[in-house]
């Protein structure tokens, strides 16, 4: 069983819909033993990174992440779940994120022609033989929507990388945890290819 955890945040429903079209079991669910005993764990969501974090914590559900983690569960954060991931952000000054991996959020800066938040199809530039990628091409288009973008302080977990005004980390990978700030879901042919990619990751239970 795959969990989504269900935090208040938007966007569940369309990551519901695609792992279904895929034939796997799905369960939207803020329940501890839930989350804890599926088989991998979803993160998703849309929205502002400091309301995203008290709504996790009040439901206790940065601990019940953290241990997931810990056991080796395969875990992917799409979109603001990847942020959330990550140390802080620019969005919200004084707001731990979860931690677990290096890096921060930051704002994607204004330049002529860009329009912000950035919505729309970018091509992916490839890197360190990401599992989420096997069978994608180099170049492939996936859909954006947000305003901050990852600036990862390993460049080794960065998988994936798009152009948009600036270098943007668009997907990251270490040891059973995968993030993409594009929207796989949302991302036709080469989407469900990615989520069908972290279906078939087995659980590191060195980790």
């Amino acid at each position: 069983m795959i969990a989504i955890i269900d935090y208040d945040a938007g966007n569940i429903r369309s990551v519901e819909k695609a792992l279904l079209l895929l034939g796997q079991e799905v369960k939207i669910t803020s329940d501890a033993k839930e989350i804890q005993t599926a088989d991998k764990v979803i993160l998703p969501g849309v929205g502002a990174f400091g309301d995203a974090m008290e709504n996790l914590k009040s439901r206790g559900l940065d601990t019940v992440i953290h241990q997931v983690v810990e056991q080796g569960t395969p875990f992917l954060g799409i979109c603001l779940g990847l942020q959330l991931l990550f140390e802080r952000s620019d969005e919200a000054p004084g707001v731990d994120g979860l931690g677990i991996l290096k890096g921060e959020i930051v704002r994607i800066p204004a330049a002529e022609g860009l329009k912000i938040p950035h919505m729309g199809w970018n091509s992916l530039h490839l890197s360190h033989n990401g599992r989420l990628f096997e069978g994608i091409k180099e170049g492939s288009y996936v859909y954006f929507v947000h305003s901050y973008y990852l600036k990862a302080q390993d460049e080794e977990i960065v998988k994936a990388s798009t152009k948009y005004g600036v270098n943007i980390h668009a997907s990251v990978e270490k040891d059973n945890v995968f993030a993409c700030q594009f929207h796989p879901e949302k991302s036709s042919e080469v989407g469900l290819q990615i989520l069908k990619n972290f279906v078939k990751v087995q659980p590191d239970r060195d980790v």
